[in-house]
This record gives structure tokens, sequence and C-alpha cells, in this order.
């Protein structure tokens, strides 16, 4: 097997760079429309072809599988310890780790997430093949790479910042995700990095032209961001309420109750001089040690939704009972109270989506050499039901914390009735990295497929009232204590993402499956037969 030229290696890198730069907090969301070429370029000129050498110039062929693997792994793995290096400092920070045990289980997490980006190569070079021809690789990459993230969403759980969320920003281009969810907009991102890279496989001749057409259609996508909706209407009232209560506190009794004092007194103080009527009380995910079977929480928050008259909605730690202590082997829940205006706790949400190596260890005895980590993994268990909470004539769609990222899961809740979103998390474990700003982004492509209000009550920021169009509309500043009057408006109406999910992913990846089909021999053979 011929060596990889050295060429592809850079191209590697700068593509890698280049996916780090256009999420926040770099932001410069205008590179995604060239983020993916010098991969794809690199895929498709990765070897030199001996016989191809003239006067004394080096033709480059496409890689070989395990080539096209090894570039686009190599690509993943910078990808994910730049976009996600945050989780070095969560690690240190609050896992118990120490700085070399958190530098490895950044490198094994971006090892193993990069792997993604190392199908995607490999699935390119299968369908180059050694010829020069690379009309089928650059026609089947947007659908290739669409299956890859819907192969990350669905097999590993962790489609962190899919491509498309970039463009959450573009009104205009992310109407599509009403119809096909973020995975729309993934593709046509990754068509005109296509685009761009067959602009130079092409004969000298006709590069300028297909240059000029590929930088057009970027330029014309990237004018969406320049196009704004009309005001969404809202009718409705919500105070969210960041706690900003420290992820590191030491909660001995006396300081659990003046927390607890503090931020119903907060509560009802604002309720009470607000100009408007408030129809929902939103509290978010939190550090603290709130036990909804805590006889003491639960006559706080019951007098607090009492003296506001408002339904209320508190991140709190589920147990299986109602009144004393759980024992140490009942099952504990992440999940959200729903307590009526009279103080009655109706119902609950349990979070289903639970958080590998914060909420329970996956493959203890793998991980057993990271003992600090062990012993801060929460042991939850997860919820069974995606169920809107309904109360006070609205039907409330409540995901707790990274939930927001599964645009399958969150679409559920539209499909069962949810009126409106409510995210509660806590944001505090990220610190000042660029996490906080990554989550939000996802969260408000969340409301645009779904054409929902969102509303986002977070610990420590960002807490905000998101409108279908995916606008932060109203938003607090970051580590406050302090509260937000969130605008919002009930929806009955059904997107076609809504109804129907992930089919438009779910197509890609059958049209790629029957690309590689037809690629080989066997299969032609058979067909022929």
């Amino acid at each position: 097997m011929r060596q990889i030229h050295s060429s592809a290696w850079l191209l590697v890198l700068l593509s890698a760079i280049l996916q780090i730069i256009i999420f926040p907090l770099p932001s410069v969301y205008i590179l995604s429309w060239f983020a993916l070429t010098p991969l794809i370029f690199g895929l498709l000129r990765a070897r030199p072809a001996g016989e191809l050498e003239i006067a004394g110039s080096v033709r480059l062929r496409p890689a070989t599988p395990a080539q096209g693997f090894l570039l686009g792994y190599a690509c993943g793995i910078l990808w994910y310890a730049g976009t996600c290096y945050w989780i070095y400092d969560t690690m240190r920070q609050y896992g118990g780790l120490s700085a070399p045990e958190a530098l490895l289980a950044l490198f094994l997490f971006s090892c193993y997430l990069g792997l993604y980006h190392g199908l995607f190569g490999l699935l390119v070079s299968l369908l180059a093949g050694s010829g020069r021809d690379f009309r089928r690789p650059l026609v089947m990459t947007p659908f290739l790479w669409v299956a890859v993230e819907l192969a990350r969403t669905r097999i590993t759980g962790f489609p962190w910042n899919l491509l498309g969320i970039a463009q959450v920003d573009n009104l205009a281009l992310c109407r599509i995700a009403a119809s096909t969810g973020v995975y729309g907009i993934s593709f046509e991102i990754a068509l005109v990095n296509v685009a761009l890279a067959a602009a130079f496989l092409v004969p000298r001749e006709k590069r300028g032209a297909m240059l000029a057409a590929a930088l057009a259609a970027a330029a014309v996508l990237q004018a969406g961001r320049l196009v704004d909706a009309p005001p969404a209407k809202a009718d409705h009232a919500a105070l969210l309420v960041q706690q900003n209560v420290p992820v590191s506190a030491e909660w001995t009794p006396p300081y659990l109750q003046q927390t607890l004092n503090e931020l119903t007194e907060l509560t009802v103080k604002t309720v009470a001089a607000s100009p408007m009527k408030i129809d929902l009380v939103v509290w978010p995910e939190s550090p603290a040690p709130f036990f909804t079977n805590d006889p003491r929480f639960r006559e706080a928050v019951g007098t607090m939704a009492r003296e506001t008259k408002t339904w209320t909605v508190v991140g709190s730690i589920g147990t299986s009972l109602t009144a004393g202590i759980a024992s140490p082997t009942s099952p504990i829940f992440n999940s959200a109270a729903w307590i009526s205006p009279t103080g009655e706790w109706i119902a609950r949400y349990d979070k289903i989506h639970l958080v590998p190596f914060g909420e329970y260890l996956p493959f203890p005895t793998l991980f057993s050499f990271a003992g600090g980590l062990t012993k801060e993994v929460g042991e939850f268990q997860r919820g069974t039901t995606r169920s809107p909470l309904d109360g006070g004539g609205q039907r409330l769609g409540v995901f707790i914390c990274y939930e927001s990222i599964f645009p399958d899961e969150v679409r559920q809740f539209a499909d069962q009735g949810a009126q409106v979103f409510v995210n509660i998390s806590n944001d505090g474990w990220y610190g000042d990295s660029g996490a906080y700003a990554q989550h939000l982004n996802q969260t408000r492509m969340r409301a645009i497929e779904d054409n929902r209000w969102l509303l986002s009550a977070t610990d420590t920021g960002v807490t905000a009232a998101i409108d279908p169009w995916g606008r932060v509309v109203a938003r607090l500043p970051r580590k406050q204590r302090t509260t937000l009057i969130a605008p919002y408006a009930l929806t009955s109406v059904t997107t076609f993402y809504t109804r129907h999910g992930d089919w438009f992913a779910y197509a890609c990846a059958i049209i790629s499956i029957g690309a590689l089909l037809t690629r080989f021999p066997f299969f032609k053979n058979r067909k022929k037969g």
C-alpha cells in the first residue's frame, strides 16, 4: 500500500480546525461552507500513483479504504478534542480525576467518537475506488455525511454539534428543519462543500466556472442569515429562576435551608412585583440536593406555588417515596416536578436519556481505574415516558439538560401534544468554556424543528426564551442569581418533522447503503445473473 501523501495530512488538519471554529465560542459560522472541503479533497487525492508521475509532478489518487479511515479518524479525533475540550476541566474539577487522568479521559473520548469521522472517510474511499472518476463519491458524500450523523445519534448517543447547528442563526435556511430536522441543513452544507471540492478535481479549463458556481451557492444560502422573520406573538409569561447555585457547594442542612429560603423568596417577590400575569414558574436542574420526598422541600415549594398562585416546574431528585427519607437502595431520578397553584404535587417527568459518566457509569468494571470519577458519578435510573405535563390549560414538554441535543427524542413531546417546550439544565458543569453556548444553539434548533416556543431555564446560564424561529428573544446574563420574565405562546400545530421524525436521515442512510452495495462486483454479478 502506497504511503499517504503529506498534503492529505495537512488538508485533514485544516478541515479539523475549520470544523472547530464554526461552533461557539469562535462561531465563525460562515466557514461551515468550506469546513469539509479539505477533508473531501484530501480523501480523493491522498496517495501518489507512481505510474502517473509526469515531468516530475505527481498525480494523486484516492485513498484506499484503510487510508480513508485513518485520515477521517485523525480529523475526528482533532475535531472532538478541539470542540469538546471542556470535558478536561469538567473531569478535573468535578469528576475527581487528576490532570493526567482527565487528559486521558478527553483523549479516549475523542478516540471513541472520532471513529465516526473515520467511518465517513472509509465510506468515501470505498465509493471512490482506485479510479479517477469522482462523480460517484462526490454525489454520495452529502448522503454519507448525514448517514454518519444519524449513526452518531442512534448508536453512540452523542450527536453533539451536528454540522447543521452551525447555521442556527440562518432563519431562512433553517426553515427546512421543520421538515427534515437539523439533518437537512447538514446535507445542504455538505453539498456546498462537495461542490467546492469538485471544482479542484475537474480539468483546469472547467475549474473557474465550477468554483464560481460553488461560491455563489454558498453566498446565496448564507444570505439567508440577513433575512429576518416577523416577531413571534407571545401571549403568556413565565418566570425563569436562574439559581446560580455553586456546583461544588458543601450541602450542610443550614446551607440547604438558606438556599431554599432565598430561592422561594426571590420567586414570590418577583411574581408579586411583575407588571404582567405570570402563567408559569420554572426552577432549573440544580446541583442542590432537592429531593422530592424531603418534607421541607415539598412544603417550601408547595407554599411558594400557593403564594404565587402559579403552576410550577421544579428541577429535583425524584424518588419513589412521597415522604420520609429514601433508603440507599431506593431508585432515584433526575426529575422535573409539576406543582399546581394550590401547592399539590401533581406529576413528574423523569429524565430518560442520562449522561454517561455523569448520571451513570457505563461499563463500571472497564473504568474501575478512575476511582475518583466512579465516586462522583450518579446512580440515576431512567424515566419511562415523554408525556407532557398537563395543567392550567397548558401542556409542557419538559426535557432535562443534554436531552435537548437529541432531535427525535424532543420532537416526541410535541407529537404527544406538548404546546411549549421547557428545558431545565445545569450548565455550571461546563464552567466558562464554549459548551454552554454550544448547548444553547442545539436547544434553539429543537424550537425550529417543532415550531414551538422554548423556555430554557439553567442554573448558571444561559437562561432564555426562544421563539419558534430559534431566536433568543429574552435572556439573562450568566452567573447571577436572578429571574427572567420570559414571553411564550402555546401552539398545537405539528410540523412534518414532529410527525415523521428522522425520515430524511434514514433516507440518506438507505441511499448510502444502496450506493455501497452497487459498488462491489459481487453485487453487480448477482444483479446480471
